[in-house]
């Protein structure tokens, strides 16, 4: 399956970070932290804007996806995002609190991991995410979910209503 040698990456932000800066100038700094990494960009998404789910009185995210080529297993690849969260100052507090950086491993090279150590593979809640699956298709069109076999978009079209994702002019 085309793309099953690469991981893809969800990163978002909705508070302005001390130092870079508002969301997209956050994120745009996160991908170069990862390609100083020695990870190769393979390809980028627009910037995407949306609500935080659930609804919550806090700023709305920027959101997109990057398609990455590495040697990493899975687990190193996400001790690398980790190490991307923590330098630019991500603090894990309550679940779904504002923050300055996350990045999510969503798929690493096609591989199923359900097990008890992180990470699960494919991410969860990938494929309830318009601000995931909207990015998703504008690098991977071809992209299928690696347990559902669905393709990127028949999962937005599956998509509930409240998952309303636009690109950022």
């Amino acid at each position: 399956m085309p793309g099953h040698d690469l991981s893809y990456v969800g990163l978002g932000a909705n508070l302005t970070h001390p130092t870079f800066g508002p969301p997209v100038a956050t994120l745009d700094m996160a991908v170069a932290a990862l390609v100083e990494m020695g990870l190769m960009l393979v390809a980028k998404s627009p910037w995407y804007e949306s609500a935080p789910v659930p609804l919550a009185d806090q700023p709305w995210y920027v959101n997109g996806v990057v398609a990455l080529r590495s040697s990493l297993n899975a687990v190193e690849m996400l001790q690398r995002l980790h190490e991307v969260e923590a330098r630019f100052g991500r603090v894990r507090s309550v679940v779904n609190a504002p923050r300055v950086v996350d990045l999510d491993l969503l798929d690493h090279h096609g591989e199923i991991r359900d097990g008890e150590t992180p990470p699960i593979l494919p991410h969860p809640r990938l494929a309830a995410r318009g601000f995931v699956l909207l990015p998703l298709r504008d690098i991977a069109p071809h992209w299928h979910h690696p347990v559902t076999q669905q393709g990127v978009a028949e999962l937005i079209l599956a998509l509930p209503q409240d998952q309303v994702a636009r690109p950022l002019s």
